[in-house]
């Protein structure tokens, strides 16, 4: 293969599809690279002229958030409405709803694009790396700084960063399902394709967003970007992404707008036409009473919060790849974790090599570990890069310094899966006869040794019992081979073991009390030996609940395991299929189940999970899986995530709890005095004032104090909630509406002007203060105290709302002056009113918490091939990573795992 000319200019294109057909030295040759890949300075000149290897999937758009605002059906009857009143020659009412429509879009927009600017702001903050070969040695750099020409290292779960021409590849296998729909894997080979050919038969060729399955390789970046083929197809898609259960609630809660609005105005319409109203008035007044149901800002309001949220959860390191997820993570009950980092320190250490076979020195044992590391240290020059933490520790070590790379020749490596759970390299030590070096988990290195002599089974089970990390190496003479594979595996002979330590997390304990008191349990998944596992527990004072081992699991049935797994506090030596079909099980049990791991073998998982959780310091297979990242591999971090998530849900649900109760209630008396009344008892302008300015005031919502039992437990959607919530309050507040009727017509003797105006003051008054005890299930003020923000706004828009029926701008409104005297009367009917409520609001919390607890069902992330291509883009961006109030409390079952007892909780303090 040529070696690098850095001054030849970079060739025209080179098609993913020609590449598979020529050489490997042709494509090199045209790319202008070879086997030592780009300098420094070539690879940034290249950088600079062809742009980075991304899809800018996250950047915010004002233009698309605009067009997004006038789409809203909402914003469509406000303008059907101005335009029927511009018509009608009402020019005043038209250019007051034209008014509202511009400070609606307005309001709207700015809060959207403030929201998808944090999102974007958040992405960035979340990387992922590449081992390329830059000025002859590998070093890590950012995928999007990838160029055509670089030389790419790749191995098992490594998601493609770009499409390459393969160079050279060892037992390598790719999952290309997300490109090509084929769910086998395909198995890979640098000889060039000969033909035509569809893409799924370019087998000397990796394409972007495919993950390697098995074994590893090393290829030319041939396109990046969106010149890739995954990138033209994810710039087609766009962001289309599946809906989470925040989402569908949001959908099934305009449904039940949509059914209120229509048989109101309908009802309205029908009832003025029987009354011989003129037809164009009475079908104006109905659109504004479909206008006035509708809270005009839910989008708003929930943009709001969630920006909001992911601005305190990036304060506490929780990144949010997408805003309405926050609500799926205060939604989590049970959370499936790792122990490495999170219940442990992630400090992985080595500590001793225990020689198991006469003859080995610890140092030679040492040696023969260095050996079967799955990166080319040669090729490193004895600094390998890309390591996984057990051999990254064992390199670190202090015996390390002394080992001579350069008397070794690799001759072959089978690389590490999670099937074998062991790597084998064949090694030849200054030309004497080759070796073979197995290292791996000791179960599965013994099973290849033999018999396991008693006095080596005794120490194995000391190290696991004192809680370390066990890694077995066994080695045999292999004279005439010049490659191998696994059925070479055999016969081997064991030098010993390699200890590691990972201590306790010394805030382990305190954050699993936290998540037990937000009434989530917590279960172990690990790759450890089952010893290991419960040491850690034991340390941290976690009450088990058994413990179930990958061997065991692949015995049971799917009800047998379902059982089992809601019981069971750990399972280990899971395999990444294994762990899968655990959290299937799980959230088909009812529970809403979070997965947190950050290893190529947690994907799986973390796709099946209902909320997947990784780290910035993960694998780019399992960050790309995940929808939440830390920055700080915590569970008390995560803990914080998850409060925000519910503060969040909590906060948006007042704003629908009260809007819908308080506008059905208006409209409901509106729609009664148009039917009594000889006149219209609030012009549509009026209306759709006294509803922007009401909702104006709840903007300050999303910063509103939550108490501590909306924290304790998940909320989720349920419209019959809503609609039950609905029908109680809103036909108190149209009995002081009618209250107020009453007083203007046969107190004050109003004339339409005055009516308006005395309506317009107490509709604003009641419906604005009622949020103070709406917000709450305690007593407002003395047991639950409002933020400054949210008081402040709402007394702002009472103090706008009786004064501009008494502005100068009154008589463009449609306001008449108004006598004291009904001021004063407004007082006392917002007194009584509020104390209503108050007492209402007891008695009908009282009955709901004797409802049933109905499990939400399992499910909703529903994931198909767009929505895998659009999320898997999301890492080639150049903002790179984009039942309501019915409480449970911890997930649980009643299924048994050998034992017998109640289900196992965290019990804190111990």
């Amino acid at each position: 293969m040529p070696e690098l000319d850095v001054q030849r200019p970079l060739a025209p294109p080179l098609m993913i599809a020609d590449a598979a057909h020529r050489p490997v030295e042709e494509v090199a040759a045209q790319l202008g690279s070879g086997v030592q890949g780009l300098s420094s300075s070539e690879a940034a000149r290249r950088l600079l002229e062809l742009g980075p290897n991304a899809l800018r999937t996250h950047q915010a758009s004002g233009w698309a958030v605009l067009g997004r605002q006038l789409r809203s059906p909402i914003l469509i009857l406000l303008l059907v409405t101005a335009g029927l009143s511009l018509f009608l020659g009402d020019a005043t009412n038209s250019i007051v709803i034209g008014v509202i429509l511009l400070v609606s879009v307005g309001l709207g927009f700015s809060n959207e694009y403030r929201a998808e600017r944090a999102a974007e702001a958040l992405h960035s903050r979340v990387t992922h790396r590449a081992v390329v070969v830059r000025d002859g040695t590998a070093q890590e750099t950012d995928v999007t700084a990838l160029v055509p020409g670089d030389v790419v290292h790749l191995a098992i779960g490594a998601i493609i960063p770009a499409d390459m021409r393969l160079l050279t590849a060892k037992d390598l296998l790719c999952d290309e399902s997300i490109l090509t729909g084929e769910s086998m894997p395909v198995s890979k080979d640098p000889a060039p394709v000969p033909g035509a050919a569809a893409l799924g038969d370019l087998t000397s060729c990796l394409f972007m967003g495919t993950v390697i399955q098995a074994g590893n390789c090393t290829g030319v970046v041939v396109a990046t970007g969106g010149r890739a083929e995954f990138g033209r197809i994810a710039l087609g898609l766009g962001e289309r992404q599946p809906q989470t259960e925040f989402q569908l609630g949001l959908q099934r809660f305009s449904y039940l707008l949509l059914q209120v609005a229509i048989g109101l105005t309908s009802l309205i319409f029908i009832a003025n036409l029987v009354l011989q109203r003129p037809v164009l008035e009475s079908l104006l007044f109905s659109l504004a009473i479909a206008v006035g149901i509708t809270p005009q800002l839910l989008p708003a309001i929930v943009s709001t919060s969630l920006a909001t949220g992911t601005r305190q959860l990036a304060k506490r390191k929780v990144l949010v790849k997408r805003l309405v997820c926050i609500e799926d993570l205060g939604d989590m009950d049970v959370l499936v974790t790792d122990k490495t980092g999170t219940l442990t320190e992630g400090r992985i250490s080595f500590t001793a090599a225990l020689p198991a076979a006469p003859g080995i020195s610890a140092g030679e044992l040492l040696t023969l570990g260095l050996l079967a590391t799955e990166a080319d240290y040669a090729e490193s020059k004895g600094s390998p890069v890309g390591l996984n933490p057990l051999d990254a520790a064992l390199w670190a070590s202090a015996g390390a310094a002394a080992f001579q790379p350069a008397r070794y020749e690799r001759l072959d490596v089978i690389d590490f899966d999670h099937l074998r759970r062991r790597t084998s390299v064949l090694v030849s030590d200054a030309g004497a006869a080759a070796r073979i070096v197995t290292k791996g988990s000791p179960e599965d290195v013994l099973a290849l040794c033999g018999d396991t002599p008693a006095s080596v089974q005794a120490m194995l089970d000391e190290e696991f019992d004192a809680g370390s990390r066990v890694v077995a190496v066994a080695t045999r003479p292999a004279d005439g081979l010049t490659a191998i594979g696994p059925p070479d595996e055999k016969d081997l002979v064991l030098a010993g073991f390699l200890i590691f330590l990972d201590r306790p997390k010394a805030t382990a304990r305190a954050s699993l009390d936290r998540l037990a008191e937000l009434g989530i349990t917590v279960k172990i998944a690990t790759g450890d030996n089952a010893k290991v596992a419960e040491k850690v527990c034991d340390e941290l004072g976690v009450l088990s609940g058994g413990t179930l081992t990958g061997a065991e699991v692949e015995v049971m049935s799917d009800p047998e395991l379902a059982a089992a797994a809601r019981e069971a506090s750990i399972f280990a030596r899971v395999s990444p299929e294994q762990k899968a079909r655990i959290i299937r099980l799980l959230r088909q049990s009812g529970g809403s189940v979070g997965f947190m791991g950050d290893g190529v073998n947690d994907a799986l998982a973390l796709h099946a999970a209902d909320i997947g959780i990784s780290v910035d310091s993960a694998t780019d297979v399992a960050k790309d899986a995940a929808d939440v990242v830390l920055l700080d591999k915590d569970l008390g971090v995560l803990a914080e995530g998850v409060m925000e998530g519910r503060r969040i849900f909590a906060n948006t649900i007042k704003y629908v709890l009260m809007g819908t109760s308080s506008n059905f209630g208006n409209m409901f008396s509106a729609a009664t005095a148009s039917v009594v009344l000889s006149f219209l008892p609030m012009l549509p302008g009026q209306i759709l004032l006294n509803n922007l300015l009401y909702d104006a005031g709840q903007l300050a919502i999303p910063g509103d104090r939550v108490d501590k039992e909306q924290l304790v437990a998940p909320s989720h959607w349920d419209i019959g909630f809503i609609r039950r919530f609905m029908f109680l309050f809103g036909p108190i507040s149209s009995l002081f509406d009618f209250a107020t009727f009453a007083l203007m017509l046969f107190v004050f003797d109003a004339v339409p002007g005055e009516f308006r105006a005395g309506w317009f003051i107490e509709s604003i008054v009641t419906q604005t203060l009622i949020i103070f005890v709406i917000r709450t299930r305690r007593v407002p003020f003395f047991r639950s105290r409002p933020s400054v923000g949210l008081v402040g706004a709402s007394l702002a828009v009472v103090a706008l709302g009786v004064y501009l029926p008494l502005s100068p701008l009154a008589g463009v409104l449609g306001f008449d002056p108004l006598p004291v005297p009904f001021f004063l009367a407004l007082l006392g009917m917002a007194a009584v009113y509020l104390v209503l409520v108050e007492l209402a609001k007891l008695w009908f919390y009282s009955r709901a918490t004797q409802q049933p607890v109905l499990p939400k069902p399992a499910g909703v992330r529903r994931r198909g091939r767009a929505h895998h291509i659009s999320r898997r883009a999301a890492r080639f961006s150049t903002a790179t990573p984009g039942h309501m109030l019915h409480h449970r409390g911890p997930g649980g079952g009643t299924g048994q795992t050998g034992h017998k007892g109640p289900h196992p909780r965290r019990v804190p303090g111990r």
